[in-house]
């Protein structure tokens, strides 16, 4: 199974996936990182990711490829992420044929879940991981 970790800006919530998923899953799954700038890839390959890619045309390329799709919420949203998520990026991640498993995260994209307001970004996280877990079939 190929799980693509998408993120920008600093890379931290990325960064904060790759490292749970890689102690949830370990080496059973291909965890990729794409990062939408050179900052958010390196962190994400910092914290374990097999392989990782840079750009809007990797983002678009690994969406198409994955099994499984992580990341903020904004990903679907074109201009946010303050800009970096561009129309094209929006739209290879909505139209993927991969499961998403967003975060609801609000900063920086403007998009407000009902419900998700109550919880701690550590417990999304974690939410987040376990759902990945599942869909791998681990």
């Amino acid at each position: 199974m190929l799980i693509v970790v998408i993120d920008g800006q600093g890379g931290g919530l990325g960064a904060a996936l790759v490292s749970r998923l890689k102690a949830r899953l370990g080496n059973r799954v291909q965890l990729r990182a794409v990062g939408v700038n050179a900052l958010a890839t390196s962190a994400m390959l910092k914290a374990g990711a097999d392989k990782a890619a840079t750009g809007e045309n990797a983002v678009c390329y690994n969406a198409a490829q994955a099994d499984l799709i992580l990341g903020p919420i904004g990903l679907l949203a074109a201009n946010s992420l303050m800009g970096e998520i561009s129309p094209a990026i929006a739209a290879a991640v909505s139209s993927a044929k991969a499961r998403r498993i967003l975060v609801p995260v609000s900063s920086g994209c403007g998009i407000l879940v009902a419900g998700a307001a109550d919880q701690k970004l550590e417990e999304l996280l974690d939410n987040a991981v376990e759902l990945a877990a599942k869909e791998a079939g681990i």
